[in-house]
């Protein structure tokens, strides 16, 4: 079978910029290995991603698409470029069996009306999966999250009832040969200023802004430092590179080292180059606890299960799919600003030396696996059919209307969380005259039909 394939993010042949990619690289590999002709379109980027490249005999990768970079808005472009894209798309369409649309970001139907097609969405925030949610009109939607799909399915399936029909759940697959508890020689030349032996090291892999939890993060070694004891505590932060810092940028990072300074925290916290993914095992297993506690909205987040495959117990916010990934009792889990409790449970995890349990790897291991993810990407893709364009239905919201928790807001402890404001309200009751206001704000959904 010949398929194109679509990915808005640079590719490139020796590393992976981030988790979607990664996912698409072991997807397209997968395929290649049955056999099919795989072409990857996707956006160049000077100097270091202009040229094509084989990811495998059968897949071949054609940077030639101009749009902006770098990332975010990458319609944000000529119009010419924009122009060429589906050009450059049709003319290989005409030759393609099926169109796979990686993390969606083509957003424009018509290109494949003719042509069997399947996107995917990793996201609920980006601009440009948004608006590929709205304007699909494909055959197949790829979701990677039970969460996603009733955020999707309550805001853009309200005018598309036949979305439902359409949309698959496929769980991230973790590679468990490579995420498990691995020596750390080399991770610790890498960082020389931890040991493991004299230090209780706490891990933020993430990157260092607001909605990732950095600032949470301090709070929680303000408390793990001051208030349990754990004076030796090292936490290990991806360095910022300062000069591509925009000035909004520089006065959050002058925000968080000041914090650090007023905690007396300077020494505790430890700025590291990024770590290739070929490392993160060994990083991962040097951590006595993961920290993933901000209020970012994510449609997975391989994080926390990466560190509980290499056996360091992780601690999540209780914010979009991580109320859902791994059942409560099997992974530690805080509401979003709780910084009291995330402290407790990782001065516990700490003093005890604690690992994953036996429990969670086996549940996890159960969930997660990687062939069962690209097995059920190759089915989707390989029998997709061409179905009939969705029709577009309004249905009028009356004083009749009914409405229930929207899907990104959740009960705790007699409040509500709203996940895009991260804001808490009383779980009181809502007089009617209350409801519209509540819709609107986003705490409620119409129920569809």
């Amino acid at each position: 079978m010949n398929i194109t394939a679509f990915s808005m993010t640079p590719l490139f042949e020796d590393r992976v910029m981030g988790g979607a990619q990664k996912q698409l690289y072991v997807v397209i590999m997968h395929l290649a290995e049955q056999g099919h002709n795989i072409t990857v379109l996707c956006t160049r980027r000077d100097p270091d991603a202009t040229e094509a490249f084989q990811w495998h005999e059968n897949a071949r990768v054609l940077p030639i698409f101009r749009f902006k970079q770098p990332y975010p808005e990458p319609y944000a472009t000529p119009i010419y470029n924009i122009a060429s894209a589906i050009q450059d798309i049709g003319e290989h369409l005409a030759e393609a069996d099926v169109f796979y649309s990686h993390d969606g970001g083509f957003i424009f139907p018509y290109i494949y009306q003719t042509v069997p097609t399947v996107v995917s969405l990793r996201s609920v925030l980006f601009a440009e999966t948004l608006q590929s949610a709205y304007l699909f009109q494909g055959d197949d939607l790829i979701l990677i999250s039970n969460y996603q799909r009733d955020v999707i399915l309550n805001t853009v399936g309200r005018f598309f009832p036949d979305l439902a029909a359409r949309t698959h759940v496929i769980y991230n697959g973790l590679d468990f040969d490579t995420f498990r508890p691995s020596p750390t020689d080399s991770i610790r030349q890498r960082i020389p200023q931890v040991n493991p032996d004299e230090h209780a090291i706490a891990l933020y892999p993430h990157r260092p802004e607001r909605g990732k939890g950095i600032l949470e993060v301090i709070e929680a070694a303000n408390l793990l430092v001051h208030q349990h004891g754990i004076t030796n505590l090292r936490v290990l932060v991806p360095r910022w590179i300062e000069s591509a810092l925009s000035p909004g940028d520089k006065a959050f990072y002058e925000d968080v080292t000041g914090r650090m300074e007023h905690y007396g925290l300077t020494e505790n916290f430890v700025f590291h180059d990024w770590v290739s993914q070929s490392l993160m095992p060994q990083y991962y297993s040097m951590g006595a606890v993961t920290f993933a506690i901000g209020s970012y909205v994510e449609t997975f987040g391989n994080v926390p299960y990466e560190s509980l495959a290499c056996g360091t117990p992780s601690i999540v916010a209780r914010v979009g799919p991580a109320r859902e990934l791994l059942p409560e009792g099997l992974i530690e889990k805080v509401d979003y600003g709780d910084v009291q409790s995330a402290a407790a449970i990782a001065a516990r995890i700490i003093k005890n030396g604690e690992r994953t349990p036996p429990a969670t790897l086996t549940d996890l291991q159960t969930r997660f696996q990687r062939a069962d993810m690209v097995e059920a990407y190759a089915h989707i893709i390989l029998n997709a059919k061409k179905r009939p364009l969705m029709p577009y239905i309004h249905r009028p919201l009356t004083p009749q209307t009914q409405f229930v928790q929207s899907p990104w807001v959740y009960a705790a402890n007699g409040r509500q969380y709203h996940d895009f404001t991260e804001q808490y309200r009383s779980d009181a009751d809502i007089a009617r005259d209350d409801v519209m206001n509540l819709y609107r704000d986003g705490w409620l959904v119409p129920v569809r039909a």
